[in-house]
């Protein structure tokens, strides 16, 4: 199937509900088979349908789909939350300019429900116009603190589908449940990506190099998923933060180095990138493994049959024991 982990997904997860094995075939590849075929470039179904197939069997470039496991869920939590936090956020900008309306200088910059309701709480409306902002302004602090109660509720169920899962995430520094969520989400299985650079390079945090006459430098790509770079730059702004901890190190040692403050956490991504990307797949292995310890048909990507071997230069990020990538990036 063409664009089966996109526009043909529906029907992807309905074959393999019923017990069918579906192979997603990129669409650079049945370009190639059309473009040989009679007909020129034009596309039909027969010949689209010919070509998916002629690439699956032949040429070697279809990926096996897998079925929706508990990475999808995270995934719905995920987005879930997403579109919560974006109505609190109307929310609170609402009742922000209700305040701004009753009260001189409007409420505090970090206001919520609770500090709205103290300052509603002590006003005397003068008229029915003020009766009526402290009314609506009221029925919007009901809305936050429900809105609230939600995020904390699903933030609950994420840590709970985590732990279901397994995964070591949460263990790296600056990883909660939410970031973990997204990362799984996101990114589905791990073992799909035949590399750390190839995981790095979907997640847009693989450095590109920019052309100068006095030196070396590079840029992150425009691509790539953002909500995975998203994730990856909250963990490492959040390691920045904390003194103590080894991405900070990490990014010290790459300012000492000459290197700009963009530069040195375009390089502590790359390198998050990393560790992200080896924990999953440590994830994998240890789900697939069986009674006696030998890893399932689940992991039999290039990626997840590498032998690891262990780097000195892990030693400079968080996290648990991990395996190495399969490809190293002298960029990071």
């Amino acid at each position: 199937m063409e664009n089966a982990r996109g526009l043909g997904r529906h029907l992807a997860q309905w074959l393999l509900a019923r017990g069918e094995t579906v192979h997603d075939v990129p669409a650079t590849a049945t370009a190639r088979v059309r473009e040989l075929s009679r007909g020129g470039r034009r596309k039909n179904d027969v010949i689209d349908a010919a070509a998916a197939a002629s690439v699956a069997l032949l040429a070697g470039d279809a990926n096996p789909v897998a079925a929706e496991d508990l990475s999808t869920v995270l995934a719905l939590l995920d987005e879930r939350r997403a579109n919560l936090v974006a109505q609190r956020t109307r929310s609170v900008n609402q009742l922000h300019a209700l305040l701004r309306d009753l009260v001189p200088g409007g409420g505090r910059t970090d206001l919520t429900a609770a500090a709205a309701a103290r300052v509603l709480a002590g006003l005397r409306p003068a008229g029915p116009v003020e009766t009526a902002r402290k009314a609506i302004a009221r029925d919007v602090v009901t809305e936050v603190r429900d809105l609230d109660a939600r995020l904390k509720k699903i933030t609950t169920e994420m840590s709970r589908v985590l732990d279901e899962h397994g995964t070591r995430l949460p263990e790296l520094t600056g990883i909660g449940p939410v970031v973990a969520a997204r990362l799984l989400g996101r990114t589905g299985r791990a073992g799909r990506f035949a590399s750390a650079s190839a995981f790095a390079n979907y997640a847009g945090v693989a450095p590109v190099e920019v052309a100068s006459a006095q030196k070396a430098r590079h840029r992150l790509p425009r691509g790539g998923d953002r909500q995975l770079n998203l994730a990856l730059h909250v963990v490492a702004l959040t390691q920045v933060r904390m003194r103590a901890s080894a991405g900070r190190a990490y990014y010290d040692r790459k300012i000492g180095e000459g290197k700009t403050h963009n530069e040195a956490m375009r390089c502590l991504k790359r390198r998050l990138a990393d560790r992200v990307w080896r924990t999953m797949i440590a994830d994998e292995r240890r789900a697939g493994a069986g009674p006696g310890g030998h890893t399932g048909a689940a992991l039999s990507s290039s990626a997840a049959g590498s032998t690891p071997n262990t780097s000195s230069s892990d030693k400079s990020l968080p996290g648990p024991a991990a395996t190495e990538l399969t490809t190293s990036d002298p960029a990071a």
